[in-house]
């Protein structure tokens, strides 16, 4: 805990799923964390009582990833409240699904928006201000690679997260950044669950060699390995995915 005390973290999506455990994981190792939701209050202060309960320190802050004052108010909070900040890890982002012939494109264009205007918002602001030794760590999905229909909107939004992580961590070349993706397989949280028959989720738990889903902590161990000691793991998609892809 020592080495990490004084770090500062703000984890977009923060108020449940894998961005929770990815805060609470943070406070066990002493961060201080800043929980952002974008419309979960209540359950982005439960996360940060874990947080406190954990080790660490908290406060949360609301806003829309893709508004970048917003974000910025995001920023200055972490700023104002723990002198800087040292890890962003954002998580925050949305997955309707559909085939391609029948997604409404109103429905594709808040896909993008979210997922790919709101990382974008989020990684400008964090290679403006994240400190030296820090780290930047996205969120794709293993979907790229498992091409599982219905994800289309969804897949190709983040194959263009990942194509700024690793644009971006060339770019903050000689800062001492590092800029880094986690792409998760299918993982036990309320977005993977929503609208899924007890049939498909076993058919999508047996994809994975270890026979069974992600859990949101398998993932929050990966963020904290990439978000301190991974120092030499720069400008990579990690996929978390218990082998599934």
């Amino acid at each position: 805990m020592a080495d990490n005390a004084g770090r500062v973290a703000i984890v977009t999506g923060g108020s449940g799923g894998i961005g929770r455990a990815v805060a609470e994981r943070l406070g066990t190792e002493g961060y201080s964390v800043v929980v952002h939701y974008a419309g979960g209050k209540e359950r982005a202060e439960e996360t940060a009582a874990a947080v406190v309960k954990a080790g660490g320190r908290a406060v949360v802050a609301g806003g829309d990833v893709a508004d970048e004052r917003a974000m910025a108010e995001v920023f200055d909070l972490a700023e104002r409240e723990f002198g800087g900040i040292d890890v962003v890890v954002h998580t925050a982002g949305i997955m309707p699904l559909a085939p391609i012939a029948d997604l409404e494109l109103e429905t594709f264009d808040r896909v993008h928006r979210t997922n790919v205007r709101g990382t974008f918002v989020v990684d400008q602001l964090a290679a403006r201000r994240v400190r030296a030794g820090g780290a930047i760590v996205n969120f794709s999905t293993s979907v790229t690679r498992l091409q599982i229909p219905s994800y289309g909107a969804y897949a190709a939004s983040k194959g263009a997260v990942e194509a700024l992580t690793l644009i971006l961590a060339r770019e903050l070349r000689g800062r001492d950044i590092t800029v880094n993706a986690v792409a998760p397989g299918p993982t036990a949280t309320p977005l993977f669950f929503e609208g899924k028959t007890q049939e498909a989720i076993d058919r999508i738990a047996g994809m994975s060699p270890l026979g069974r889903l992600g859990e949101p902590r398998d993932v929050a161990e990966a963020v904290a390995f990439l978000a301190g000691p991974a120092r030499w793991v720069n400008g990579q998609v990690l996929f978390v995915n218990g082998g599934a892809a």
